[in-house]
């Protein structure tokens, strides 16, 4: 099977997308909210802090994290921005990941 991975001088690397998904879910924090998302939740940022329990710009700056990863969505609806699991974006960065890793090793 033919991988996709970009290579570079020392072989295969992962995209900045997939980097940023794995420093993502590094964190308890974004862990925590990722889930709030599941079953298609559609969430503010201060149903997030409320929800997760932090102050409203620490969930902003993690949902904007969490958006960089492909892992979440938002739209604006008013003034309001609802963010959602982006499960196409996961799929992707996931297929990146796994590409990676058959040519890698």
């Amino acid at each position: 099977m033919t991988s996709s991975a970009p290579s570079g001088p020392a072989g295969p690397v992962l995209s900045q997308e997939t980097q940023d998904f794995l420093a993502a879910l590094a964190s308890p924090t974004r862990q925590a909210i990722l889930a709030l998302f599941a079953r298609g939740a559609e969430l503010s940022v201060g149903e997030v802090a409320e929800q997760a329990g932090l102050g409203q710009s620490t969930a902003s700056e993690q949902l904007k994290a969490l958006r960089r990863a492909g892992t979440v969505l938002s739209r604006r609806d008013g003034k309001t921005v609802l963010y959602r699991a982006d499960r196409e974006g996961m799929t992707r960065v996931l297929a990146d990941l796994q590409d990676y890793l058959r040519t890698c090793c």
